[in-house]
């Protein structure tokens, strides 16, 4: 791996930004509040959402929920660490924008794993509301993913519309 520091650099940015806005919507905003920030179109809210993504499995009982989802995330984590440090092994070419998608994407997915072992929950407090329709709400972790992932995509698109193949292509 050519970049190892910006790695661990973005993980770490990631974590610590998910952690700074989670403590402080726990400790400054009341659960279920709404404080209004564009009206109509943009909340901050504080939701304690016990399932995965956009409240999946939220409404199902029982203590394998958690441990299910947990296990979930450490198995995707260990997928994306093994590319991020061994990406020719793991038949992945080392990209810029590879390496900065799954950057995000690992430390979003850890920002939210250490709210799920340590509350059972994850804390959600961006609302964004788009006519009459509204987006579930999420955090920075969740935000990491979603750009790690268009990145990702970016990359794979790159890749295919350059000509290259993918285990040719180099980090700039």
């Amino acid at each position: 791996m050519k970049a190892p520091g910006q790695t661990a650099a973005i993980i770490a940015a990631v974590v610590v930004l998910d952690r700074v806005t989670k403590m402080y919507i726990r400790s400054q905003v009341a659960p279920w509040e709404i404080l209004p920030v564009i009206p109509g179109f943009f909340n901050i809210v504080h939701i304690e959402n016990p399932g995965a993504a956009f409240g999946a499995l939220a409404y199902v009982g029982g203590e394998w929920r958690s441990a299910f989802l947990i296990a979930i995330s450490v198995a995707v984590m260990a997928e994306i660490g093994g590319i991020l440090w061994s990406p020719a092994r793991m038949g992945a070419a080392e990209t810029a924008l590879l390496r900065t998608g799954l950057s995000l994407v690992f430390g979003g997915a850890l920002g939210n794993l250490i709210d799920r072992a340590t509350r059972g929950t994850v804390t959600d407090f961006l609302q964004f509301f788009f006519g009459s329709w509204e987006f579930p709400s999420f955090n920075a972790a969740d935000s990491a993913i979603t750009i790690g992932a268009v990145l990702l995509i970016l990359d794979l698109w790159r890749a295919r519309h350059t000509g290259q193949s993918p285990s040719k292509v180099s980090t700039p």
